[in-house]
């Protein structure tokens, strides 16, 4: 069974639509050109952005926001860059002064040495120190040349400050040397203020000497200057050695007890001279010759 419905349709209803539209047309039309001549419609529009406003800011604000937490991110990351260069452009500043001091360091001894070869009668040559003894009870050194280009066994060294010591073995290319600071080690020198002669005894201190063998009744007094004496054959005379630091008279004692320090920084040196003395080189080409005479013989 076939139901139909039957749908009322007003024709009437159509053309009302129609003129509806038209004359909504017209009326934009309408309010367009009066908008564009005398701009009435400027208070509505107003009125019409006013009230929209809010909804663009909230519309809006999500990219906001996101463009500002990124540009943050980014100056963050960029602030963490800069600071990261400017610790390593400051740490490289700092080496290169560094070694600026260093060097500026070097060049005022070397000036130093250089002054006091040229006041030095003896021949000289500036040697360098290789390595240091790493023993503390043990104040040996060892030297850049050797045999090969004159050095000899109990051979003077000295810097622009005063006595350092002297070789102990020349090698080929080496030479191993100990310091005047050395407990092994005694040179003879004198007072240079009335020539009263003494030994000078290490300690095992850089800073300090021993002269152990003064009567209590000994010219010598804090603040003279202790010199090489020239008897004992390794040092030329007159070199500086040490200034005596204090002198101490004990009265049950036969001798007093008197300390000096050394007037080269003995733990600080890095280049050092070598002499060369007329007396010790003439003894070399004697014991040279009495060798060749043997052999000859």
């Amino acid at each position: 069974m076939v139901v139909s419905r039957n749908h009322n349709i007003n024709p009437a209803r159509i053309p009302g639509l129609g003129l509806r539209a038209i004359a909504l047309l017209l009326l934009s039309m309408v309010l367009m050109f009066l908008d564009d001549r005398d701009n009435h419609l400027d208070t509505v529009r107003n009125a019409i952005s006013a009230a929209v406003y809010p909804m663009r800011v909230i519309v809006d604000l999500p990219a906001r926001l996101w463009a500002g937490a990124s540009e943050i991110s980014e100056s963050r990351d960029e602030l963490q860059r800069d600071n990261a260069r400017l610790k390593d452009e400051i740490l490289l500043t700092a080496a290169r002064l560094q070694r600026l001091s260093a060097l500026h360091a070097e060049n005022e001894r070397l000036r130093a040495l250089l002054d006091a070869r040229r006041q030095v009668p003896d021949e000289v040559r500036v040697v360098e120190i290789m390595s240091v003894d790493a023993n503390p009870f043990r104040h040996n050194v060892v030297l850049d040349i050797g045999s090969n280009d004159g050095v000899y066994d109990g051979q003077a060294i000295v810097d622009a400050a005063g006595v350092i010591g002297q070789v102990m073995k020349a090698g080929p290319l080496t030479a191993n040397a100990i310091l005047i600071s050395d407990p092994g080690h005694a040179l003879l020198v004198e007072v240079n203020r009335n020539g009263l002669r003494t030994v000078a005894y290490g300690t095992g201190e850089f800073g300090r000497l021993n002269l152990p063998g003064l009567p209590n009744n000994a010219d010598i007094q804090p603040g003279d200057l202790l010199v090489t004496s020239g008897l004992s054959g390794a040092f030329p005379s007159g070199y500086p050695v040490a200034v005596v630091d204090t002198v101490t008279r004990i009265p049950q004692e036969a001798f007093a007890d008197v300390t000096a320090t050394p007037a080269a920084a003995l733990d600080q040196v890095r280049e050092v001279m070598l002499i060369w003395s007329s007396r010790q080189t003439d003894e070399i080409a004697a014991e040279d010759t009495d060798d060749e005479v043997d052999d000859d013989g």
